[in-house]
């Protein structure tokens, strides 16, 4: 967001996220961010608020944070020599608007050994990321080829958000 030039205030949603099994990747992303944007629209209802979840899927298969090294190990296993989608969806709630949307690129990854997935693991950076990797970081090694918006990857589609941003009269240029 200060790369793109937003003055923002950081505020994260403290409630537990809440999707049902057998949800598409598309609607869990829109139904997490709008979850959070509420959160924080309830404590800040005459602002913009923008929520946003972001979520790795391999087929309709979810990939969240990892819960453990051997689970950061068996995601990255299975992306390896594949291509994957990387959804974000966001939702901009004003007083008197409110925008939900979902951004997607596709990833592929280069075919990984072990070793160089346990050397990524140990540098600790897949640890807090969907789908173990983070590719504004060591992750980014991974990626053979990326088709889409690089900063939704990185978690915010910055560029379609700020298209969205100027429906609420925020406007970057």
């Amino acid at each position: 967001m200060t790369l793109a030039g937003f003055d923002f205030l950081s505020v994260p949603a403290v409630k537990e996220e809440k999707i049902t099994g057998g949800t598409s990747p598309s609607d869990a992303v829109l139904m997490l961010s709008r979850q959070k944007a509420e959160e924080i629209a309830e404590k800040y209802p005459y602002n913009t608020v923008i929520g946003a979840d972001t979520v790795v899927a391999l087929g309709n298969e979810i990939m969240g944070k990892p819960e453990n090294e051997q689970d950061a190990f068996n995601m990255l296993k299975k992306l390896s020599g594949k291509t994957h989608t990387v959804l974000t969806g966001v939702c901009v709630i004003s007083p008197d608007k409110q925008i939900n949307f979902y951004e997607k690129t596709e990833v592929e990854f280069y075919p990984l050994g072990d070793d160089e997935i346990r050397q990524y693991i140990a540098s600790g950076e897949p640890m807090d990321k969907a789908g173990s990797y983070g590719v504004q970081g060591k992750g980014a090694l991974l990626v053979e080829r990326l088709e889409g918006d690089f900063f939704n990857v990185m978690g915010l589609p910055v560029l379609r958000l700020s298209r969205m941003l100027a429906q609420f009269g925020i406007k970057l240029l």
